[in-house]
């Protein structure tokens, strides 16, 4: 029959040099863990000597950020401004999607860097509201059924304003112009003509 009160001893005894072990371990590992906390502080520091300052107006207020020298206008946008009605869809600047007003012109914001755009005034898609009234361009598109999905709506509404900044009374080929870079996979064409033919009707 196993002596029970010797079991209890030699398992408090284990027990008892299970932690002595641990604390020992644990000493022993604090040079290592010391030298792993020094590199990521001094990663971190020099990823902040990288980054680049810039100051520019975003949707009539004055910014100034951090950033990478690589990031993106669209980038700078949507992850450090929280302006995510700008979107990357291609990320290569060829479907129009992230299209925003750099001083009134049309740019692909995916395919400009952000430190390009220094000391512009950009516009996206939210800044065309007033409070909580729609711009008239942005109520023709919902007036004339000019989105599906509603996507690639944004960059097609910037565009659209582009067009109309540049001549607010435009041509039917003149909106076809200025609109063909901007893809839409919904094939909302015909409807999105309208919207823009209807937010220059409202000019004249």
């Amino acid at each position: 029959m196993k002596d029970k009160s010797k079991s209890r001893v030699f398992s408090r005894r284990n027990f008892v040099k299970g932690i002595g072990t641990s604390v020992i371990g644990t000493y022993a590992a604090a040079p290592v863990l010391s030298k792993f906390s020094m590199k990521i502080f001094e990663e971190a520091e020099t990823e902040s000597k990288t980054k680049e300052s810039l100051s520019l107006h975003v949707n009539g207020k004055k910014v100034s950020v951090l950033i990478e020298p690589e990031t993106t206008l669209a980038e700078l946008l949507r992850n450090k401004l929280k302006l995510t009605g700008t979107k990357i869809i291609c990320n290569q600047g060829e479907c129009g999607g992230c299209t925003v007003l750099m001083n009134g012109k049309a740019v692909s914001s995916c395919h400009l860097l952000a430190i390009d755009a220094a000391g512009s005034e950009i516009i996206t898609i939210e800044g065309l509201m007033s409070g909580e009234k729609l711009h008239p361009i942005q109520e023709a598109f919902i007036e004339h059924d000019g989105l599906q999905c509603g996507f690639c709506t944004p960059g097609q509404v910037m565009a659209a304003q582009a067009i109309l900044i540049k001549n607010p009374k435009p041509s039917k080929d003149e909106i076809l112009q200025g609109m063909s870079g901007n893809l839409c996979r919904c094939a909302a064409y015909p409807n999105i003509m309208k919207s823009v033919i209807a937010a220059a009707d409202k000019n004249k």
